[in-house]
């Protein structure tokens, strides 16, 4: 967390989230810094938006926390069975529940709270767990949706390469309307000379994910932060 970030969050709660934070990013195989990263981006986003000061910072604490539902379910499931089912996987789509009950229970507020419940809502309607749409979605929530997705298309997982910059702000632009608030789209290719915004492909996996055609299933997976 850079300094600035800091001064949005007590210092010692910044210090715990951030710890979390980073061991939600080795339980969910990042290599590379993955939360707050998140939580930079949204913040630079934010103050496109004139958001408050106390908004920020309950945004910077959601983009730090958003994924501990989802390390709270698998480590559940890996504990009882060793393995992830297909039943499995769709059923992690209640992982921001989750993640909303986990943010309560290590002091975040209320607002963070509902933030990393609905960082998977969609402008569409067509997101979860609460089917909200357009701007029945908090601008923070919003805001974080566009971060995470982006983050997470930049870099390496599992199932596939990370993206250039280029491609992952073409998937981006491309999902306005549907995935993502128009709006939020705008600000954040607004963004430049952002550290955080920097890919992590390598040359290799750069050319293979270039010319790979991307199909529906394949946003799909791109898109879901839970897919394995």
């Amino acid at each position: 967390m850079t300094a600035q970030g800091n001064e949005l969050i007590d210092k010692a709660a910044a210090e715990a989230f951030t710890q979390l934070a980073n061991t939600g990013d080795r339980f969910e195989r990042y290599d590379n810094a993955h939360a707050s990263r998140i939580a930079t981006i949204s913040d630079e986003i934010a103050k496109i938006f004139h958001l408050a000061r106390h908004d920020r910072g309950s945004l910077r604490v959601a983009a730090l926390l958003h994924d501990l539902g989802e390390v709270a379910m698998e480590r559940d499931y890996i504990q009882r069975a060793g393995s992830l089912t297909d039943e499995d996987l769709l059923d992690l789509a209640r992982h921001p529940v989750i993640g909303e009950r986990e943010a309560s229970r290590v002091g975040a507020d209320r607002a963070a709270q509902l933030l990393v419940r609905w960082h998977h809502e969609w402008w569409n309607g067509q997101g979860y767990p609460d089917a909200l749409r357009r701007e029945e979605i908090p601008l923070a929530a919003r805001i974080l949706r566009v971060a995470d997705s982006y983050a997470a298309l930049t870099d390496a997982r599992p199932f596939r390469p990370a993206l250039s910059v280029e491609k992952a702000k073409r998937e981006i632009a491309d999902h306005a309307g549907i995935e993502f608030d128009p709006a939020v789209v705008n600000a954040f290719l607004s963004l430049e000379f952002l550290p955080e915004l920097e890919s992590f492909a390598i040359e290799n996996e750069l050319l293979s994910a270039e010319e790979k055609p991307v199909s529906k299933g394949d946003k799909w997976e791109m898109f879901s932060s839970f897919m394995r």
